[in-house]
């Protein structure tokens, strides 16, 4: 399976899904125009990703999110959401979310998403 890199842009975060390190990383600001549009080959990426992902592997998943627009909050759902339906079906999954405590919403956010997670979820400061 191919790496999915997508540049960071003044709306758009980073998107790192590195499959041979099996280290998947989105990174920055979300606020695009279409969220939709923007994270739709990020959940088929993911989907398929897991379908092919041996139960052994340590799947580590790093966000680091500094502001997410409503639209955008509604993408990380999904994507958490296929998370979730992945560690579910035995997938070893880790989910590193990383704030900066001059930033409440970063940690706020974080602590809402870990409310309906049932996946091992470590708030780490930077």
């Amino acid at each position: 399976m191919k790496r999915l890199y997508i540049g960071p842009t003044k709306s758009t975060p980073e998107i790192d899904f590195d499959p041979e390190k099996n280290v998947l990383s989105i990174k920055g600001e979300s606020y695009p125009e279409n969220s939709f549009e923007f994270y739709n080959p990020i959940f088929e990426w993911l989907e398929n990703y897991f379908n092919n992902l041996s139960d052994n592997k340590k799947v580590i998943f790093k966000f680091d999110i500094s502001y997410l627009n409503t639209s955008s909050t509604k993408s990380i759902i999904f994507i958490l959401d296929i998370i979730e339906e992945a560690y579910k079906n035995n997938k070893n999954i880790i989910i590193n979310w990383y704030y900066d405590e001059e930033n409440e919403f970063s940690y706020e956010i974080a602590e809402t998403f870990m409310e309906d997670l049932n996946i091992p979820f470590n708030m780490i400061k930077k």
